[in-house]
């Protein structure tokens, strides 16, 4: 499994006004366990990990730091979350002005060209 991320964790956890104790007795496990999995000393067994999500309110995914918040350019009150993979696919595609542009203008008529290209 991979490793959890701390820093969402500590910042979840401070969100819910709980302490590493409160969150370790609603787990019950150690504090101690809630302060290794913040510095990422340790990774909790697969168990604690879904409890930590559940308690937390977090996918798995948010716990394992797999998506990022995107704010729109524009500072609307915009929130979307996105896997880093389809972050890194976006930013090639940015790469690639005339190919982005298109994809911007009409989205569906250039993956209908684009997918004909691959069969």
């Amino acid at each position: 499994m991979r490793e959890i991320n701390g820093e969402r964790l500590k910042e979840r956890r401070k969100e819910l006004g709980l302490s590493q104790d409160a969150l370790a007795k609603k787990l019950k496990i150690s504090k101690v366990a809630i302060c290794w999995y913040e510095l990422g000393e340790r990774t909790p067994t697969l168990n604690n990990f879904i409890k930590l999500a559940d308690e937390l309110d977090l996918s798995l995914d948010e716990l394992l730091g797999r998506e990022i918040n995107v704010v729109a350019q524009n500072e609307e009150n915009y929130k979307t979350k996105m896997a880093k993979k389809d972050i890194e696919i976006i930013s090639e595609i940015k790469k690639k002005k005339d190919l982005y542009s298109k994809l911007y203008e009409n989205p569906k008529r250039t993956v209908e060209l684009i997918e004909r290209k691959i069969k």
